[in-house]
């Protein structure tokens, strides 16, 4: 499987260093923590446990990482960029405290920025990460930058993760791999008699076996605990003909892959539960079919809503269908019905179909796609052999 690299990641920073150029920015800052990883993880590959991170980048130089004392190793041992400096700032996420750390020699916030800066009197800094990073961090960059005009540069960030490159689409298809092999042990398991925390479990660990760095959730409901929009596995015991809603999410190397398909459990189900399987699974099949570059992503949201409102479904219709993935299990596009975005080469797309709150109980199908070079590329091989299996051999009377 293919590892996150150096050179994939310079790319990025080059890319960066353009928007600094244009915007005349003298540094751009780049904020994540333990929760919030994605956009120090898409700029350095570091991931920090219980404390932050910034990645400081320059104009005419490598990028600093800015990390706290109890993550130094695994600063060391994950990101490509291996100026670490230590500062007090990036500390604990948790506690408001700021934890005493004996014969650690810390690096000053403001020195690092003057040294990126070469000192210059008056500066402009671009800061990604403000919708994640509490307000006393911002405050304290703003009281510690009193030389400097502070831009908010989450919306750089996420145009640059917007389009997918050639390189993020191989990680995304890793990612994916794991997670269909998961989620095929678990259909292919008798759940019955098992509780719902043992049930997921078993998909857990067959992730983890496949090279899954981290588990990102399990949503795992079983009879009525599937009136629920989302729920965590619990003690429940499952029965026979129970419906499931589950769903596995996992992530490899920073990417995050998430299947979900609506099944009954110990066989095919009563004809009302197909009936409603089989509204979601062809709701979605009538999306997937729709994908071709260039479309407009509103275009693709109103026909899976028309199919619910043609068949009376649309009082069960919660939320849009699509959403975007990456480093993230949802992130851009998240369109409605009147969104004019074209679908292009490189944006990565979720089918999220769902419907909540029917007398059968709710559910939904979740599968990944990657826009290439002629079409959608199938990032889960599982899901959508699912999808054309059923609608081969299910038909609503």
């Amino acid at each position: 499987m293919e590892k996150i690299n150096k050179s994939e990641i310079e790319i990025r920073i080059n890319k960066i260093k353009e928007i600094m150029a244009k915007d005349n920015i003298d540094a751009f800052l780049i904020y994540g923590d333990e929760y919030r990883r994605e956009n120090l993880r898409y700029v350095s590959n570091y991931w920090p446990i219980f404390e932050r991170g910034i990645v400081v980048i320059g104009q005419d130089r490598d990028p600093i990482l800015l990390a706290s004392p109890e993550c130094f190793h695994i600063a060391k041992e994950m990101s490509v960029w291996q100026d670490i400096r230590l500062i007090k700032e990036v500390g604990m996420s948790y506690v408001p405290e700021e934890v005493e750390f004996t014969n650690i020699n810390f690096t000053s916030f403001r020195d690092v920025i003057k040294e990126v800066t070469k000192n210059k009197h008056s500066i402009r800094v671009k800061v990604a990460g403000i919708d994640a990073m509490n307000i006393i961090l911002f405050k304290i960059i703003e009281s510690t930058l009193t030389n400097a005009e502070i831009i908010n540069g989450d919306k750089d960030i996420y145009n640059l993760r917007y389009i997918k490159s050639p390189f993020e689409i191989k990680l995304l298809k890793n990612a994916w791999e794991i997670c269909d092999k998961a989620y095929k042990k678990v259909l292919e398991t008798d759940i019955i008699g098992l509780t719902e925390k043992q049930a997921a479990a078993i998909g857990e660990k067959a992730a983890f076996d496949s090279g899954a760095e981290s588990i990102v959730f399990s949503i795992f409901c079983s009879g009525h605990r599937t009136n629920t929009v989302v729920g965590r596995p619990s003690d429940k015991i499952i029965n026979k003909n129970d419906m499931i809603m589950y769903a596995l999410c996992v992530q490899y190397e920073g990417y995050i892959a998430s299947n979900e398909w609506p099944f009954v459990a110990g066989g095919k189900g009563f004809k009302e539960q197909i009936d409603f399987i089989y509204h979601l699974v062809n709701a979605e099949n009538l999306g997937v079919q729709s994908l071709k570059n260039g479309i407009k992503l509103g275009t693709i949201v109103k026909s899976i809503r028309k199919y619910f409102s043609d068949n009376n479904l649309e009082q069960f219709d919660l939320y849009p269908p699509i959403h975007g993935n990456g480093l993230s299990e949802a992130e851009s596009p998240y369109p409605d019905e009147n969104s004019e975005a074209p679908l292009l080469k490189g944006i990565g797309i979720n089918f999220d179909v769902s419907l909540f709150g029917s007398p059968v109980g709710s559910n939904r199908i979740e599968e990944g796609f990657v826009i290439g070079e002629d079409g959608p590329v199938v990032l889960s091989d599982l899901i959508s052999k699912l999808r054309e299996v059923f609608l081969s051999e299910y038909r609503v009377e």
